[in-house]
């Protein structure tokens, strides 16, 4: 299949789009739709060109906001459209055609991703309004990570729990872990290997992947496990809930938003989630910027070292992400907290890997694991799944 594929990832107010080409070098018109069913709604993006616009969409509604994005395809019309679902359950193992099986299915996971999935059903109804014609297909967050064995996705809770209501790890960023350890694959002399993949954005998770299979990931059931965000917390004591609701009476729902939106790097620093800012402050010596670092770090070497234990043997580590791709304090800090994995970092290589840039970190003569930056294209993942499953459909 060689006409464009749309890739669509629609939130509850918001539409991110890119049309993607099968030529890698073809450019890309992409943007976002925000702020949709109020006045302030608008549509920024680029196109072949590489310039940007800004038009406003006053009251758009997802159906009109996709209608303009139409418009603004410069005649390109796509052959598919390709979704990002956030949560696949244990349902699917790879991308899907949709129907309305698929839909259903869908839909028995809202509950558990319930700001996500309701959203991703929204957008798909949309798309069809607008795209009726054309196949839609299914690409699923989770589904990199059902490669991963009972030992990695298993709760120590009643069977129950796992067979009756899906209690278990699923992981996510699955889009980005599959491109990234695949590219790291094609680009190192260790070939597929085992990689433990760092995806450190204002979302964070790691993840072990072995010869392109997903063994362990730090995120679970939700997104909120696993390592320090922009505004998550990551990791917290199981026993915290009950404490919080017994000592200040908080209400779940209120223990919920405070984890998932007022701690990680924003509740650490009480200054910010976004690391420039923490990153800058830290250096002109503010102490809970410095403490938000040393903690954000710390967590992600802890869960990369303990992730190791998934791997026959260790070719290198990848860091991606927004963080991951721009921040030659945070790669230093999490190496230098792991000395004995082997890992030697060439500090001119590494400040100067940056701004989308993918290279190799490891000093000249380095023969031990490597370190690789490699910025992620989930976009052009899913666009990928997409012709995969179109094209191999029976």
């Amino acid at each position: 299949m060689n006409a464009p594929v749309l890739v669509i990832n629609c939130g509850s107010s918001s539409i991110k789009y890119a049309l993607i080409d099968s030529d890698p070098q073809a450019p890309r018109l992409e943007g976002i739709a925000e702020r949709l069913g109020s006045e302030e709604a608008r549509l920024k993006g680029k196109n072949s060109a590489g310039e940007r616009f800004t038009q406003p969409l006053p009251g758009a509604d997802h159906t009109q906001a996709l209608s303009t994005i139409l418009e603004r395809m410069e005649g390109r019309l796509p052959a598919a459209v390709g979704h990002r679902i956030v949560h696949g359950g244990e349902h699917f193992t790879q991308a899907a055609l949709i129907d309305d099986s698929v839909m259903a299915a869908i839909q028995t996971t809202a509950a558990l991703a319930p700001l996500h999935n309701p959203a991703n059903l929204a957008g798909i109804a949309a798309t069809q309004n607008v795209f009726p014609e054309l196949p839609q297909v299914a690409v699923f967050d989770t589904a990199f990570h059902q490669t991963m064995p009972p030992r990695a996705y298993r709760y120590a809770l009643p069977e129950n729990l796992y067979a009756e209501h899906g209690i278990r790890r699923y992981g996510f960023h699955g889009t980005s872990h599959a491109y990234v350890s695949q590219r790291a694959g094609e680009l190192s002399s260790r070939g597929t290997g085992g990689w433990l993949a760092a995806h450190l954005g204002n979302g964070c998770s790691t993840s072990a992947v072995w010869n392109n299979q997903s063994q362990d990931t730090s995120m679970g059931l939700t997104p909120l496990e696993g390592l320090v965000m922009g505004t998550r917390s990551g990791d917290v004591d199981p026993g915290l809930h009950a404490h919080l609701h017994r000592q200040l009476g908080w209400s779940l729902d209120k223990i919920d938003n405070v984890l998932n939106k007022e701690s990680g790097l924003l509740g650490l620093s009480g200054l910010t989630n976004d690391m420039r800012e923490i990153e800058e402050a830290a250096e002109q010596g503010h102490a809970t910027a410095q403490l938000a670092m040393e903690v954000f770090c710390y967590r992600i070497a802890k869960s990369l070292a303990a992730l190791s234990c998934a791997l026959p043997q260790l070719d290198g580590v990848i860091f991606t992400g927004g963080i991951g791709e721009n921040s030659p304090i945070v790669r230093r800090h999490v190496l230098s907290l792991m000395p004995h994995f082997g890992f030697v970092l060439d500090n001119d290589a590494n400040e100067a890997t940056i701004r989308g840039k993918e290279g190799k970190l490891d000093s000249a003569g380095h023969d031990g694991p490597q370190v690789w930056v490699i910025p992620t294209d989930e976009e052009g993942r899913i666009a990928m799944e997409t012709r995969h499953c179109l094209e191999t459909r029976v």
